[in-house]
């Protein structure tokens, strides 16, 4: 474990922190002034690699060939010249941090980053964080890499869980979720959605699956699965000759001998995927929602009367049904996309920069 200190004073700014891996919701921004919770679970960090804030270039702007040097293949609307590697935390996690009003950025409600960290170190003034909590986006702090250094502390971490303990203690992530608006308490009436963390990872993961694809048309298996990907698959993919068939794999699932593309879920800790023992095209997906894919929880068809049936053990009313069609989350699908050296490739090319016309027309 490890605490975060002020490179100018030495001051702490963080409790005891284990680092786990970025959450594909990152950098997600979710409707339209919905408050999203926390990021970071209590007591973790995560390495961001890539470069985000101030300054900002235009894509126009970028010299030939220093895009894909800074892994990006394919048209963005911005590259950003700050500092990669920011240390990302839960905004409790922060101590001995005092924020600067005046560096709000462009944000409505809160904080949004844009202008440049906007927490300063309480005992030498050093600016030393961003502060992230306005509407729509998740609640985070994260610590400048050239204003922290790290120093380890006592009490050795017990390392990455086993597959097996992670299906032990059963962390999915529901598919749906209330959702308040910006500075309002949740109320009954409030509506659901699809759960942000799901439509992220369905972007995420669907930018793996047409490369996987080679441009074939991808049967996917029927249920959840197939509202998170069967629409935009057969909207981006061509019609006719034979499907690849993609199937959900990963530690407990039985083999899958004749499946040309595995559903398999990364690690939340590590973030490496879980590999098979024969080589196969492998698409990721977060643990918390690969988890209720492969077990949904199981509910009663039809709410009933009377006592309680034999081995019914709660009887609270069923979760409320999202009526809207399973939206994915385009923005971090064209981000992956366009990360993936494969994107040169003309058909995949074409499809990263026709996506918005794919959008606006209602295809998506």
């Amino acid at each position: 474990m490890f605490v975060f200190v002020c490179v100018r004073c030495g001051s702490e700014l963080t409790a005891p922190l284990s680092q786990v891996a970025l959450p594909a919701h990152a950098r997600q921004k979710y409707g339209n002034g919905l408050q999203l919770p926390v990021l970071m679970e209590s007591g973790t960090y995560a390495m961001d690699p890539e470069p985000w804030g101030p300054p900002w270039r235009r894509w126009e702007e970028v010299v030939p060939g220093e895009a894909a040097a800074r892994g990006t293949h394919a048209p963005v609307h911005a590259l950003s010249d700050g500092v990669s590697g920011a240390v990302v935390i839960a905004p409790g996690a922060t101590r001995g941090a005092v924020l600067v009003p005046e560096k709000r950025g462009g944000a409505c409600c809160g904080f949004d980053g844009s202008d440049g960290p906007n927490m300063a170190c309480a005992a030498c003034g050093l600016l030393v964080a961003s502060r992230i909590d306005d509407c729509s986006l998740w609640q985070a702090v994260g610590l400048a890499p050239n204003a922290v250094r790290h120093l380890p502390v006592e009490g050795a971490d017990a390392g990455p869980s086993s597959w097996a303990d992670l299906l032990a203690e059963g962390a999915g992530v529901p598919p749906t979720e209330p959702i308040a608006s910006w500075g309002e308490p949740f109320r009954a009436s409030d509506r659901w959605h699809w759960s942000p963390q799901w439509v992220a990872a369905a972007g995420q993961a669907l930018a793996h699956l047409l490369v996987a694809s080679e441009g074939r048309a991808v049967a996917v298996p029927d249920g959840l699965t197939a509202k998170m990907f069967r629409r935009a698959l057969d909207t981006l993919l061509p019609a006719g000759g034979p499907r690849r068939r993609a199937v959900l794999a990963g530690p407990g699932q039985p083999a899958h001998d004749g499946a040309d593309i595995l559903l398999v879920p990364s690690h939340p800790q590590t973030g490496k995927a879980w590999t098979p023992a024969t080589p196969a095209r492998l698409v990721p997906l977060p643990f918390g929602v690969w988890l209720p894919l492969v077990l949904p929880e199981p509910q009663l068809p039809a709410p009933s009367s009377g006592p309680l049936p034999d081995g019914v053990l709660r009887d609270d009313p069923p979760t409320p049904n999202v009526h809207d069609v399973f939206r994915i989350d385009w923005e971090v699908f064209r981000r992956t996309l366009s990360r993936l050296p494969v994107v040169r490739t003309p058909w995949l090319r074409e499809l990263h920069d026709n996506l918005t016309q794919h959008v606006r027309t209602g295809l998506l």
